[in-house]
Protein backbone atom coordinates (compact mmCIF):
# COMPACT_ATOMS: atom_id res chain seq x y z
CA UNK A 1 0.00 0.00 0.00
CA UNK A 2 3.27 2.01 0.53
CA UNK A 3 4.32 1.42 -2.44
CA UNK A 4 1.20 2.36 -4.35
CA UNK A 5 0.36 5.71 -1.79
CA UNK A 6 4.16 6.68 -3.14
CA UNK A 7 3.48 6.33 -6.55
CA UNK A 8 0.02 8.34 -6.36
CA UNK A 9 1.73 11.18 -4.94
CA UNK A 10 4.10 11.22 -7.48
CA UNK A 11 1.63 10.93 -10.66
CA UNK A 12 -0.16 14.02 -8.67
CA UNK A 13 2.94 15.77 -8.61
CA UNK A 14 3.62 15.74 -12.39
CA UNK A 15 0.17 16.24 -13.36
CA UNK A 16 0.23 19.97 -14.05
CA UNK A 17 3.57 20.28 -15.57
CA UNK A 18 2.58 19.97 -18.70
CA UNK A 19 -0.47 19.46 -21.01
CA UNK A 20 -0.14 19.46 -24.68
CA UNK A 21 -3.11 18.95 -27.67
CA UNK A 22 -1.27 16.19 -29.98
CA UNK A 23 -3.26 16.35 -33.41
CA UNK A 24 -1.12 13.93 -34.86
CA UNK A 25 -0.77 11.44 -31.71
CA UNK A 26 -1.92 8.20 -33.28
CA UNK A 27 -3.47 9.45 -36.47
CA UNK A 28 -6.92 9.76 -35.60
CA UNK A 29 -8.22 12.85 -33.08
CA UNK A 30 -9.88 11.98 -29.92
CA UNK A 31 -13.44 13.41 -29.53
CA UNK A 32 -12.19 15.81 -27.23
CA UNK A 33 -9.68 17.33 -29.58
CA UNK A 34 -12.64 16.69 -32.93
CA UNK A 35 -14.51 19.41 -30.32
CA UNK A 36 -11.45 21.80 -30.13
CA UNK A 37 -10.80 21.52 -34.09
CA UNK A 38 -14.67 22.18 -34.45
CA UNK A 39 -14.51 25.51 -32.01
CA UNK A 40 -11.53 26.80 -34.20
CA UNK A 41 -12.87 25.88 -37.20
CA UNK A 42 -15.99 28.09 -36.13
CA UNK A 43 -13.86 31.07 -35.39
CA UNK A 44 -11.31 30.89 -38.79
CA UNK A 45 -11.89 33.84 -40.37
CA UNK A 46 -13.32 35.79 -37.03
CA UNK A 47 -9.98 36.85 -35.64
CA UNK A 48 -9.78 40.38 -34.01
CA UNK A 49 -5.96 40.30 -34.95
CA UNK A 50 -5.86 42.88 -38.40
CA UNK A 51 -2.18 41.12 -38.55
CA UNK A 52 -1.18 39.98 -42.16
CA UNK A 53 2.15 37.62 -42.42
CA UNK A 54 3.28 38.45 -45.76
CA UNK A 55 5.82 35.24 -45.92
CA UNK A 56 5.54 35.30 -50.23
CA UNK A 57 9.24 35.88 -50.24
CA UNK A 58 10.32 32.97 -48.68
CA UNK A 59 11.33 29.53 -50.12
CA UNK A 60 12.15 26.97 -47.71
CA UNK A 61 9.25 24.71 -46.41
CA UNK A 62 10.60 24.49 -42.63
CA UNK A 63 10.45 28.08 -42.22
CA UNK A 64 6.97 28.09 -44.09
CA UNK A 65 6.14 25.75 -41.60
CA UNK A 66 7.14 27.20 -38.63
CA UNK A 67 5.55 30.30 -38.92
CA UNK A 68 2.11 28.91 -40.30
CA UNK A 69 2.23 27.30 -36.50
CA UNK A 70 3.33 30.59 -34.85
CA UNK A 71 0.55 32.68 -36.94
CA UNK A 72 -1.72 30.21 -35.66
CA UNK A 73 -1.39 30.23 -32.51
CA UNK A 74 -0.87 34.29 -31.82
CA UNK A 75 -4.42 34.68 -33.91
CA UNK A 76 -3.02 36.66 -37.27
CA UNK A 77 -5.56 37.25 -39.64
CA UNK A 78 -3.71 35.48 -42.33
CA UNK A 79 -0.69 33.81 -43.87
CA UNK A 80 0.21 34.76 -47.49
CA UNK A 81 2.77 32.27 -49.01
CA UNK A 82 4.17 32.27 -52.69
CA UNK A 83 2.24 29.19 -53.28
CA UNK A 84 -0.01 26.93 -51.71
CA UNK A 85 1.76 23.45 -52.79
CA UNK A 86 4.17 24.81 -49.80
CA UNK A 87 1.71 23.20 -47.66
CA UNK A 88 1.69 19.63 -48.98
CA UNK A 89 5.55 19.48 -48.03
CA UNK A 90 6.57 17.00 -45.75
CA UNK A 91 9.15 19.67 -44.17
CA UNK A 92 6.57 22.00 -44.03
CA UNK A 93 3.49 20.02 -42.10
CA UNK A 94 5.75 18.69 -39.45
CA UNK A 95 6.37 21.99 -38.29
CA UNK A 96 3.17 23.07 -38.91
CA UNK A 97 1.17 20.70 -36.94
CA UNK A 98 -1.64 21.27 -38.84
CA UNK A 99 -1.89 24.93 -38.18
CA UNK A 100 -3.26 25.41 -42.06
CA UNK A 101 -6.13 23.56 -41.59
CA UNK A 102 -6.83 26.54 -38.68
CA UNK A 103 -5.19 29.57 -40.22
CA UNK A 104 -6.19 31.33 -43.58
CA UNK A 105 -3.57 30.68 -46.09
CA UNK A 106 -3.43 33.40 -49.22
CA UNK A 107 -1.19 32.62 -52.19
CA UNK A 108 0.35 35.65 -53.68
CA UNK A 109 3.42 35.31 -55.92
CA UNK A 110 6.70 37.38 -55.54
CA UNK A 111 5.63 38.62 -59.24
CA UNK A 112 2.39 40.14 -57.47
CA UNK A 113 3.76 41.39 -54.29
CA UNK A 114 3.90 44.97 -55.39
CA UNK A 115 -0.18 45.16 -56.76
CA UNK A 116 -1.04 43.19 -53.49
CA UNK A 117 0.91 45.82 -51.28
CA UNK A 118 -0.96 48.87 -53.00
CA UNK A 119 -3.80 47.24 -52.67
CA UNK A 120 -3.73 46.63 -49.11
CA UNK A 121 -2.71 50.24 -48.79
CA UNK A 122 -6.24 51.05 -49.93
CA UNK A 123 -7.22 49.10 -47.06
CA UNK A 124 -5.84 51.23 -44.76
CA UNK A 125 -2.59 48.68 -43.43
CA UNK A 126 0.69 49.87 -42.55
CA UNK A 127 3.11 48.10 -44.55
CA UNK A 128 6.41 47.05 -42.47
CA UNK A 129 9.58 45.77 -43.82
CA UNK A 130 11.80 43.10 -41.10
CA UNK A 131 14.64 45.01 -42.51
CA UNK A 132 17.59 46.39 -41.41
CA UNK A 133 18.38 49.93 -42.85
CA UNK A 134 19.22 53.46 -42.06
CA UNK A 135 16.08 54.51 -40.96
CA UNK A 136 14.61 50.84 -39.57
CA UNK A 137 12.93 51.55 -36.20
CA UNK A 138 14.13 49.02 -33.42
CA UNK A 139 11.27 46.95 -32.09
CA UNK A 140 11.60 47.81 -29.19
CA UNK A 141 10.36 51.59 -29.29
CA UNK A 142 8.04 50.66 -32.69
CA UNK A 143 4.26 50.88 -31.75
CA UNK A 144 2.28 48.75 -33.98
CA UNK A 145 -0.69 50.05 -36.07
CA UNK A 146 -3.81 47.60 -35.78
CA UNK A 147 -3.96 47.51 -39.15
CA UNK A 148 -0.67 45.47 -39.98
CA UNK A 149 0.99 43.81 -43.18
CA UNK A 150 4.23 42.53 -41.74
CA UNK A 151 6.84 41.57 -44.84
CA UNK A 152 9.29 39.16 -44.47
CA UNK A 153 12.49 38.65 -46.47
CA UNK A 154 14.34 36.27 -48.57
CA UNK A 155 16.48 33.63 -46.25
CA UNK A 156 19.54 34.52 -48.19
CA UNK A 157 18.72 38.28 -50.36
CA UNK A 158 16.12 40.03 -47.68
CA UNK A 159 13.75 42.51 -48.97
CA UNK A 160 14.77 43.15 -52.41
CA UNK A 161 15.23 47.74 -53.13
CA UNK A 162 12.14 47.52 -55.60
CA UNK A 163 10.02 46.28 -52.74
CA UNK A 164 11.23 48.51 -50.05
CA UNK A 165 10.20 51.45 -51.87
CA UNK A 166 6.83 50.62 -50.70
CA UNK A 167 7.14 49.73 -47.47
CA UNK A 168 5.79 52.04 -45.00
CA UNK A 169 8.17 51.60 -42.19
CA UNK A 170 10.99 49.29 -41.67
CA UNK A 171 11.52 47.36 -38.35
CA UNK A 172 14.44 45.86 -37.32
CA UNK A 173 15.26 43.39 -33.76
CA UNK A 174 17.85 44.78 -31.72
CA UNK A 175 21.34 42.27 -31.66
CA UNK A 176 24.09 42.03 -29.58
CA UNK A 177 25.81 39.25 -31.02
CA UNK A 178 28.66 39.02 -33.53
CA UNK A 179 26.56 37.11 -35.75
CA UNK A 180 23.94 39.79 -37.83
CA UNK A 181 20.79 38.13 -38.57
CA UNK A 182 18.37 36.33 -37.36
CA UNK A 183 16.44 32.78 -39.33
CA UNK A 184 13.14 34.47 -40.91
CA UNK A 185 10.76 32.86 -38.95
CA UNK A 186 12.67 33.65 -35.32
CA UNK A 187 12.44 37.31 -36.91
CA UNK A 188 8.86 36.81 -37.80
CA UNK A 189 7.66 35.04 -34.44
CA UNK A 190 9.49 38.04 -32.19
CA UNK A 191 7.55 40.48 -34.13
CA UNK A 192 4.09 38.91 -34.61
CA UNK A 193 4.43 38.17 -30.50
CA UNK A 194 5.46 41.89 -30.16
CA UNK A 195 1.98 42.72 -32.15
CA UNK A 196 0.24 40.50 -30.85
CA UNK A 197 1.49 41.49 -26.71
CA UNK A 198 0.61 45.60 -27.60
CA UNK A 199 -2.89 44.55 -28.79
CA UNK A 200 -3.54 42.27 -25.94
CA UNK A 201 -2.80 45.07 -23.67
CA UNK A 202 -4.79 47.87 -25.83
CA UNK A 203 -7.54 45.27 -25.40
CA UNK A 204 -7.40 45.02 -21.59
CA UNK A 205 -6.58 49.18 -21.23
CA UNK A 206 -10.68 49.72 -22.88
CA UNK A 207 -12.18 47.02 -21.19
Amino acid sequence: TGSNSVETDSQTEWTDVQKKIIPWKNGTPSLDLEMVFQDRAAKLGKSNSRLIVVASLIDKPTNLGGLCRTSEIFGASALVVGSLHYIQDKQFQHLSVSAEQWLPLVEVKPSQLVDYLQQKKTEGYTIIGVEQTAKSFDLTEYCFPEKSLLLLGNEHEGIPANLIHHLDVCVEIPQQGIIRSLNVHVSGALLIWEYTRQQVIKQKQQK
